[in-house]
């Protein structure tokens, strides 16, 4: 049954990576959910392929979105879709953004797909099975220092007006780690973390569907993701720190530094 799962869920996968690449970098309707939050006309046609394929296949199962509401059933299953994760990157036309499929079973993750349909990686997680590049088994990097690590984080759309907005752990990180990436694509994130391109990710605010897919997938390819103090993660968690594992201690201790400022 898991196979079918998957094989579904990247037939989506696919199908609406073909209608964000065919479309990006042409001009796009832009709305805004907030000051800087946009949607495009291609979020939602990118859902809505999405979630055709999979309520023709499961018609019982829910599904949580982030452009639409949801079934809102208590199903044994639920689909979780962000249809395009890095809107504001696709609309200007910067190349980074991917779409994240997840399905949980009884509210766990048990599959995870992330799509990136410019650079054509695929990544996926089967809970128990580990975690695949291209159908190429991933494991986190092997960096043991804080100080010697490439790290990845973003900020909340409400930045600007918020005093809970990143800034202060950005600050420290930046003094403590080699780099700092600010992509814009959580869900890519992730699978970097979980491919050892990044060695650590932080972030707060984000959705269930920006994290679920993503969580699976360095969870399986031997990462470790938890909240800010080291403790028990969930996809509605307000804040989430992945890393692989060796650096998890440093960085916990940076995101739990007394503010001087």
């Amino acid at each position: 049954m898991h196979h079918n799962f998957k094989k579904t869920a990247l037939k989506a996968a696919m199908e609406a990576g073909d209608i964000l690449r065919r479309n990006f970098g042409k001009r796009h309707k832009i709305g805004y959910k907030g000051e800087i939050n946009l949607i495009t006309e291609i979020d939602l046609r990118s859902e809505q392929r999405i979630t055709k394929i999979l309520k023709r296949e499961y018609p019982d199962h829910d599904i949580l979105a982030e452009e639409g509401e949801g079934l809102n059933r208590k199903a044994e299953y639920r689909w979780i879709i962000d249809p395009l994760d890095g809107t504001t990157n696709y609309a200007h036309g910067f190349p980074c953004f991917s779409i994240s499929i997840a399905l949980e079973k009884k509210e766990r993750v048990i599959l995870g797909v992330v799509f990136d349909p410019l650079r054509k990686e695929i990544y996926v997680a089967l809970k128990g099975k580990g975690a695949y590049l291209n159908r190429k088994k991933i494991n986190v990097s092997k960096t043991e220092k804080l100080s010697e690590a490439l790290l990845a984080t973003g900020f909340a759309y409400d930045v600007r007006v918020s005093p809970e907005n990143n800034l202060d752990h950005f600050s420290n990180f930046i003094l403590g780690a080699q780099g700092i990436r600010r992509a814009g694509s959580a869900a890519l994130d992730l699978c970097y973390v979980a491919s050892g391109r990044f060695d650590g990710f932080w972030e707060m605010k984000l959705k269930p569907w920006d994290m679920a897919a993503g969580y699976l997938i360095v969870k399986e390819a031997r990462g470790e993701v938890t909240d800010f103090k080291g403790g028990t993660f969930n996809i509605f968690s307000k804040e989430i720190l992945a890393s692989n594992g060796k650096i998890h201690g440093e960085m916990v201790k940076v995101l739990n530094l007394r503010k001087t400022y």
